[in-house]
């Protein structure tokens, strides 16, 4: 296996993500309880014990749950993230003893095992957030969620992916006209919210005319809200604006959907 990702979860309640090489094992955030992230790697019989790094987009719960859960454990993986993020996470109680951590800021690549990981800056109303992007000979899988926009700098980053997963958080009408509180619904529609299902095929498409060799990318539409959006919506909303494009499901890219609540499959590249 060269490089690989398995979404272990993907929701406004948790979110985690293995992404490995044959010997290197990555977990990005860490929202999930422990005892799941243990019961997940076990699953890909992988051990706790083996995972080589944690590496963290921002101080949300969603996103840092089970940090403390690996303070109490004899293992000893260093957590990659920004200065922002790990005070935003002193002030929470969710404080790394300083061996322990590898601060980072956007546009720094730093090396993982045999993983290349690169930190690009997202747009979300966290201290100082960032998305990732993962590399070994010549593969690269990124990772982009939790942003509001998707700025040129976010389509440069994950340019050329073989696979992307990215946010597909809510349909906008079924948001607009949901029960959800003004104020959360101006949050979550703002620059530093969430992407809705138009925005994430308007990023996909130009994701696909960026691609400088022939290929066909997985895609995976990641975050759903569980109130505000359904699998089969995203698909839909997602591969209408691609076709409106030019682009086809099964001819230009692959393209699925993460399950919020259910560990994913392993896909390798």
């Amino acid at each position: 296996m060269n490089l690989g990702i398995c979404p272990m979860a993907s929701s406004s309640s948790g979110n985690c993500y293995l992404i490995r090489s044959n010997r290197t094992y990555i977990l990005l955030d860490a929202g999930i309880s422990g005892t799941t992230v243990k019961k997940d790697l076990d699953d890909m019989d992988v051990q706790f014990w083996e995972l080589n790094g944690v590496v963290l987009t921002h101080e949300h719960i969603d996103h840092v749950r089970s940090v403390k859960a690996f303070m109490n454990r004899s293992v000893r993986q260093s957590f990659y993230a920004t200065a922002g993020t790990l005070e935003a996470m002193r002030e929470k109680g969710k404080d790394i003893p300083d061996e322990r951590m590898r601060i980072i800021k956007a546009g720094d690549t730093f090396t993982i095992g045999d993983i290349d990981v690169t930190a690009f800056a997202v747009s979300h109303d966290a201290r100082e957030p960032v998305g990732y992007f993962f590399s070994r000979n010549g593969k690269k899988i990124s990772v982009i969620t939790d942003t509001g926009t998707v700025t040129k700098d976010m389509d440069e980053a994950v340019k050329d992916s073989d696979i992307l997963i990215i946010e597909a958080n809510h349909e906008e009408n079924i948001l607009l006209y949901g029960r959800y509180p003004y104020h959360i619904k101006r949050r979550i529609l703002s620059d530093k919210g969430h992407l809705s299902n138009v925005a994430a095929a308007e990023s996909i498409s130009r994701f696909l005319k960026s691609l400088s060799s022939p290929k066909v990318p997985y895609v995976m539409l990641a975050h759903l809200s569980g109130e505000n959006n359904t699998p089969q919506q995203a698909m839909l909303t997602v591969g209408n604006v691609l076709e409106e494009s030019g682009f086809y499901i099964g001819k230009h890219l692959r393209l699925s959907v993460i399950d919020p609540k259910e560990m994913g499959d392993l896909l390798t590249i």
